[in-house]
């Protein structure tokens, strides 16, 4: 398995800026998938973005304001998030794919509000 932490969460105005970190550690070599969840309150969760070594995927809601991105190593993924609006209001998952399955981070909580 592969255990995963967030960081860089908090609370940002509307039209603000956030960077979110989630580092890996474990089975790293077996991950062939990363991204992040998010889940706002009594909503489902939703996937945000992906990141494979084909390239990235972004949901409707998301594109052309947040960016994934890996770090020089592999065991280091962000989210870069720009242009935030009161919607994107959410706790923020990390996750990461293997062929053994899927891990989860704990969370990172997310407050777009003036």
């Amino acid at each position: 398995q592969v255990q995963l932490v967030e960081s860089g969460g908090g609370l940002v105005q509307p039209g603000g800026s956030l960077t979110l970190s989630c580092a890996a550690s474990g089975r790293i070599s077996s991950i062939y998938a990363t991204g992040w969840y998010r889940q706002a309150p009594g909503k489902q969760r939703e996937l945000v973005a992906t990141i494979t070594s084909g390239g990235t995927n972004y949901a409707d809601s998301v594109k052309g304001r947040f960016t994934i991105s890996r770090g020089n190593t592999k065991n280091m993924v962000y989210l870069h998030m720009n242009s935030l609006k009161p919607e994107d209001t959410a706790v923020y998952y990390c996750y990461a794919q293997g062929g053994y399955g899927r891990d989860w981070g704990q969370g990172t909580q997310v407050t777009v509000s003036s």
